[in-house]
């Protein structure tokens, strides 16, 4: 049964899924979809064309889909779509795309975005993300499934995270990080493979092996560039999924800089 305090503001256009539960001062803008179960728990401030998938939890002084923070900005039409699952916890801002950056920003489902977070216009985040307390995404930012933020960490635009990554607290990343890699420090610097998050997620031991195995050659050898050396991996273990995923993510484009140990490649 839909629950609506008497206090929100749920503007004309609206759009309110079976089940939602919206607390005292909230409002919702007139292109605002929320799906079944939703909650809003007070003072959640909903805009744009946004889309709120089932199930999610929005806790007090969130602002999602409000106007880009681009100076660029010039009132196009944008998008915000949140999965489903996700809780959204105090004062977190996530905002939607821009014209320049393909006019969406996407987050998938079962994400947590801790007290104070931000998500910038035009980025594109997977699923079962962790953004711990003060963690800033800017613009046009790619982050693939299963990544966890520490806190008061930040990510500088167009900058692409692969998927299992773990970055560490109040680490600042200018560059690309790779699948399953962990960084710390400011500039963020590639300490090694994030091994735990591998485990916890079941991969089988001889495919983390295999992935150390292909760690060591891209990072301890000082052979040709780092692009020529994934080319030689990738050509070698065709049978390794994870080393492939690491692999894949450095040759998709050839114009980007990573995370490295300790020199930049």
């Amino acid at each position: 049964m839909t629950n609506i305090h008497p206090t929100a503001v749920i503007e004309d256009g609206a759009v309110i899924g079976e089940g939602v539960r919206i607390g005292p001062f909230c409002v919702v803008g007139p292109q605002v979809s929320l799906g079944d179960d939703v909650e809003l728990k007070s003072h959640v401030a909903v805009a744009g064309e946004t889309s709120i998938g089932a199930g999610t939890s929005i806790f007090p002084f969130a602002s999602i889909g409000h106007q880009a923070q681009d100076l660029k900005f010039r009132g196009e039409k944008a998008t915000l779509t949140i999965g489903e699952g996700c809780i959204i916890r105090e004062g977190v801002t996530i905002n939607p795309g821009t014209e320049a950056g393909g006019s969406s920003t996407t987050i998938g489902d079962n994400c947590a975005f801790l007290a104070n977070s931000h998500v910038g216009h035009d980025s594109h985040l997977g699923s079962r993300i962790i953004l711990s307390n003060n963690v800033m995404i800017a613009g046009h930012v790619d982050v693939g499934d299963n990544v966890i933020f520490g806190g008061g960490s930040a990510v500088i635009q167009f900058a692409r995270i692969g998927r299992n990554a773990f970055v560490g607290g109040l680490s600042g990343l200018e560059n690309d990080l790779i699948p399953f890699g962990m960084v710390t420090g400011n500039r963020a610097k590639l300490g090694g493979l994030n091994l735990i998050g591998l485990k916890r997620a079941n991969f089988p031991r001889e495919q983390i092996h295999a992935l150390r195995a292909a760690y060591r050659d891209l990072f301890e050898s000082t052979e040709g560039t780092l692009r020529s050396r994934a080319e030689a991996i990738a050509a070698e273990m065709t049978d390794q999924p994870l080393v492939r995923t690491v692999t894949d993510f450095i040759l998709e484009k050839d114009d980007r800089r990573f995370c490295t140990p300790g020199l930049e490649d």
